[in-house]
């Protein structure tokens, strides 16, 4: 007679860490990325090869505060021993910040509602061995006003395929997007693009801060980004800004997780 199986649990993960040194978050073969090393703490906290899910791809180089990760396991583990356990076998530039349980498998990617990430440009004349891990540095004052006069022209649902590298992969990609959310602060020498949309293209919202500089530089138009965006053709826009000054914050969901964290 057969036994009954082995009823599985959803758990769904916070996840930070900063992406220097790894390949972006998707697994990929002989090279280290961010789903790579998760995969390999759980297996040596559970004894299973589990294959997690994450809310959103991130590039070689770009950090993250709130990655959302999501796997199913039979393990009864306590949610404290997910953030313990696994912090005790991650490298030191990746951690679990908080768990939850869920009452099935949790789609991170499909019931995300939007993304927020941030781009940070760090303006010195000189270099800052300390910020530039997490900021693209420029040498020059940016004209923030300017800068957020453009971004007016992000919001809403539009075709971004001017601010996609190639038309393979337009063509590849469904490539309207619909921005919630687009703004420029700055404090002291620290200028923030945050963006919130309901997804992001591969590059976009690097090509969108590359672009956007371009503008505080006086290089690019209002007007003439706004045609940027008008003309959607793959390669445009940019130059990509540099992988180090973006961070997925947040990833909204319907219903926000609760439970024991």
């Amino acid at each position: 007679m057969a036994s009954d199986p082995i009823p599985a649990n959803g758990i769904v993960l916070i996840v930070e860490y900063d992406g220097t040194n790894y390949h972006g978050s998707q697994l990929q073969k002989n090279a280290r990325t961010i789903q790579g090393e998760l995969e390999k703490a759980l297996k040596k906290l559970t004894g299973e090869r589990i294959r997690i899910k994450t809310a959103g791809r991130t590039d070689a180089g770009v950090h993250a505060k709130g990655q959302v990760v999501s796997f199913i396991t039979p393990s009864t583990l306590p949610l404290n021993r997910y953030v313990s356990g696994l912090n005790h076998y991650l490298p030191d530039d990746i951690a679990v910040q908080q768990a939850f349980k869920t009452a099935d498998y949790y789609d991170v990617r499909r019931r995300a509602v939007s993304r927020e990430y941030k781009y940070y440009i760090l303006i010195s004349r000189a270099r800052s061995p300390m910020r530039q891990g997490f900021a693209h540095r420029v040498n020059a004052p940016l004209d923030t006003a300017e800068m957020n006069r453009a971004c007016k022209a992000l919001i809403g649902r539009h075709d971004f395929s001017s601010f996609v590298a190639s038309a393979e992969t337009a063509r590849q990609k469904l490539t309207v997007r619909n921005i919630f959310r687009a703004e420029i602060t700055q404090d002291g020498e620290l200028v923030v693009l945050d963006i919130t949309a309901n997804a992001f293209l591969p590059h976009q919202v690097r090509n969108i801060a590359g672009s956007l500089i371009k503008v505080g530089q006086g290089k690019l138009s209002v007007e003439e980004f706004e045609n940027i965006i008008q003309a959607k053709t793959p390669g445009l826009a940019g130059p990509t800004a540099p992988a180090n000054g973006l961070c997925l914050v947040h990833v909204n969901y319907p219903v926000p997780f609760e439970g024991d964290r």
